[in-house]
């Protein structure tokens, strides 16, 4: 059975991410974000969201497992921050009901969504810019860049939260991350 390791970044949805996967079947644990590396024993890694870029424990390190990872919110923007990508204040602050268009088909996590769906996002902080080797996957009318992925190191993100009710298509999202880790 494929084991997933949720990133706990102290987000209010946190518990939604396990429980999401936990529904699907999934063999998932909650893991403090100060965890070791070392430590994680996973086939694939979520890195939640959360409030602070300020307190995101070890994620940097996860990012070089060598295993596939889901960054959700927050979890996208540090795979950015970290890979030296764009991060910046979005023009809407708060929680909203979005339409995104799904501008890659074929990307192996939200290209199944094509060619838009409706989820629930948060755009207080967002990614601005890419890192080089990822491609931008999902944008919006209110940003530019709501999904990216990085295939060849199996780096994913998304700005909106697929584990909420308000997300049309979240599980399908899951569901892609878990083929991806098998």
């Amino acid at each position: 059975m494929t084991q997933i390791d949720v990133i706990d970044n102290h987000g209010q949805f946190t518990h939604l991410e396990q429980r999401a996967l936990r529904d699907m079947g999934v063999d998932v644990e909650m893991v403090d974000n100060e965890t070791p590396p070392e430590e994680i024993d996973a086939d694939g890694i979520v890195l939640s969201g959360g409030p602070s870029i300020d307190r995101i424990g070890n994620c940097p390190e996860y990012l070089e497992l060598d295993i596939p990872v889901f960054g959700i919110c927050l979890g996208m923007q540090i795979i950015a921050h970290e890979l030296d990508g764009v991060v910046g204040s979005g023009d809407y602050g708060g929680y909203a009901d979005v339409t995104v268009e799904i501008t890659e088909d074929d990307d192996p996590l939200v290209g199944s969504l094509a060619p838009e769906t409706r989820v629930w996002a948060s755009h207080a902080d967002e990614v601005k810019t890419v890192p080089d080797g990822f491609e931008r996957t999902a944008k919006s009318d209110i940003c530019g860049v709501e999904a990216m992925s990085n295939t060849d190191r199996g780096l994913y993100g998304v700005q909106w939260h697929p584990e909420v009710a308000h997300t049309e298509q979240g599980e399908e999202v899951f569901e892609n991350f878990l083929d991806i880790c098998e």
